[in-house]
């Protein structure tokens, strides 16, 4: 079954970089907004935490919002999904084949995020930019209390001990529910990662079980909320196009280099620019 959801991850990229390629070709002569090279550079950074662990969704958010390279707010959720399908599903094909998994648990956890995010993206591309603008502050500062309760061991206390390699009855059942409300969230820009994370230990798996489950969830339900974007013209074409080159780079290098880089500070340092910046995004949408 795990070659089978490779198999589905692979088609899921075909089928989003066939509307990705054929948008920003038929809109060659005029991407947009934004910075190539320095969305280039957003994009390896923030996709080079990813592979560690960081997450990149709030860590691209921060960025974009520092060097203005999106025109209005609005494009913010689909440039988040559509620019980081291809390093996050290139970190789910790493991560798949090297850490054991019960195959019908990661299975059944990665359909029910795709379900969430085909729900989720339809209702997102019909938002007002406020709404956005609100949504999106409120994601940043959930995506920062998980990220404290992850840096002072909150997080890892659920886990301990957990040894199990997959899930059955309720437990499974309660994980399909918990994954399909992460996948519909993801689309806003609420990160599956650190959710997801607390309810694979809380279910009793294995800590390392984690990677492999947020992984291949979030390279599932991306490519099918990209296309949603993609089709509405609600995103950024030449930002989210720079984000995924940069971050292809950044995820190969990433895990071939320094995947036991201490990433302690800088991570606090992230989570405060994260806070601010979602008080500045609510501040946004409340006016």
């Amino acid at each position: 079954m795990v070659k089978t959801l490779l198999g589905l991850l692979g088609i899921l990229f075909i089928y989003y970089f066939i509307f990705f390629v054929r948008d920003v070709y038929r809109n060659r002569k005029d991407l947009g907004y934004g910075s190539f090279p320095v969305s280039t550079c957003i994009g390896f950074v923030t996709n080079f935490l990813d592979t560690l662990g960081i997450g990149s969704y709030a860590t691209t958010t921060m960025l974009l919002n520092m060097t203005h390279q999106l025109k209005t707010d609005r494009h913010l959720p689909g440039t988040l999904n559509v620019s980081c399908t291809i390093p996050v599903i290139v970190e789910a094909f790493i991560f798949i084949t090297v850490v054991k998994v019960e195959a019908l648990t990661l299975f059944s956890l990665v359909i029910a995020a795709i379900c969430g995010a085909v729900i989720g993206s339809r209702t997102v591309t019909k938002l007002p930019e406020k709404s956005v603008q609100l949504y999106m502050g409120i994601a940043l500062l959930i995506t920062a209390a998980l990220m404290v309760a992850k840096q002072l061991g909150w997080l890892s206390i659920l886990g301990s001990g957990n040894t199990a390699l997959g899930l059955s009855g309720i437990k499974l059942i309660i994980g399909i529910v918990g994954n399909f409300i992460f996948g519909m969230l993801m689309t806003i820009g609420v990160g599956l990662y650190a959710p997801c994370m607390a309810m694979v230990y809380l279910l009793g798996l294995s800590p390392i079980i984690a990677f492999p489950v947020m992984m291949a969830s979030c390279a599932g339900l991306m490519p099918v909320a990209s296309k949603e974007f993609i089709v509405a013209g609600d995103y950024a074409r030449k930002v989210s196009l720079a984000i995924a080159i940069g971050g292809l780079i950044g995820v190969i290098i990433a895990t071939k280099f320094v995947t036991s880089l201490n990433l302690n500070v800088l991570t606090w340092i992230v989570i405060a620019v994260i806070i601010y910046t979602g008080i500045l995004y609510i501040k946004k949408g409340r006016k």
